[in-house]
């Protein structure tokens, strides 16, 4: 190989792997909520998309803290905590595996970070796409997928404000 082949050649690689590198650090939209996600919220989110004439169904996944019995102790609220960093990534890498799944429109999601009392919201998946089976697959499997493997944990605190970590089923 030649001087300029050999730099051309260089400068293609180095061009390629420069593309790789930008597409793989694109940065992870914020998916967290400080305590619990407002209905106010969640009504302004669907009603943002009523200009958007191209979609045709959206499914709405809510996340609610349960008041749950758990060896004779009211559960009151549960204190999420995560490693950010890694779960925005995590999250990443999972809205774009469903988008390059099923033909979506958009996709919001939002997860509550510090404690959010029983009642109240802690997730809101909201997908959206021209058709409904596939604004409501895109959906379970993105509670599904976020329930298996973005690194959260929940704490939940009894009425008694004692403790036991969360197990997700």
């Amino acid at each position: 190989m030649n001087i300029e082949a050999n730099r051309n050649y260089t400068n293609f690689v180095f061009l390629f792997f420069l593309n790789i590198g930008s597409m793989e650090l694109k940065k992870p939209k914020n998916i967290f909520v400080q305590g619990s996600i407002a209905a106010s919220f969640i009504a302004e989110g669907i009603q943002k998309h009523s200009t958007k004439t191209d979609i045709g169904a959206h499914s709405i996944f809510l996340g609610q803290v349960r008041s749950d019995m758990i060896g004779g102790k009211k559960v009151a609220a549960i204190e999420y905590t995560c490693y950010e960093e890694m779960a925005l990534q995590k999250m990443h890498q999972i809205r774009e595996a469903v988008f390059q799944k099923y033909p979506l429109t958009c996709m919001h999601v939002y997860h509550s970070h510090g404690t959010v009392a029983a009642g109240e919201i802690c997730l809101f998946v909201f997908t959206s796409s021209g058709h409904r089976k596939v604004a409501i697959d895109a959906c379970e499997e993105t509670v599904e997928r976020i329930k298996a493997e973005l690194p959260i944990w929940g704490r939940e605190i009894f009425e008694d404000e004692t403790y036991k970590w969360k197990e997700n089923k």
